[in-house]
């Protein structure tokens, strides 16, 4: 299932996610290990304030093996379905693991794309970092089976 994720980052934890993105050791030792930094390659700032993501998860509860990892720099202020979970090929079970290379919410991530700013510049912005020589250098993986 794919999921719209809205968060805001922990006052003070700035730097802590700059690091952990860049030494690519944000959500190490989790299934979805390469998923994060696609994530925050991804992620969009929006007015609200809030990093906003569509995020693949297979978990029986939304975000279930990723929320620890994420609570750790973030404070998780909505989850919702990025798509009707009637047509999600994985959790009607019609076709197993489909969330890697589905292109349900193509139509959402354009949108999320015109939205406020890269959220990785404006993290940059907030810890005094130039994100394009710091962070590109990352293996961002694209979506793909875990």
């Amino acid at each position: 299932m794919r999921y719209l994720v809205r968060a805001r980052v922990k006052p003070g934890r700035e730097g802590d996610l700059m690091k952990a993105i860049e030494t690519e050791a944000l959500g190490q030792g989790s299934v979805a290990e390469g998923e994060y930094l696609r994530n925050m390659k991804d992620a969009r700032l929006c007015e609200d304030q809030t990093a906003r993501w569509v995020e693949i998860c297979y978990c029986p509860t939304p975000l279930l093996e990723e929320r620890p990892y994420w609570e750790e720099y973030f404070e998780l202020t909505r989850v919702q379905d990025a798509h009707d979970r009637r047509n999600c090929r994985d959790e009607n079970g019609s076709e197993p693991w489909a969330c890697g290379d589905c292109d349900c919410t193509v139509r959402l991530e354009e949108k999320l794309k015109k939205t406020g700013t890269p959220f990785l510049d404006s993290l940059g912005s907030a810890v005094g970092k130039d994100v394009a020589c710091n962070v590109s250098h990352a293996i961002i993986p694209t979506a793909g089976k875990r």
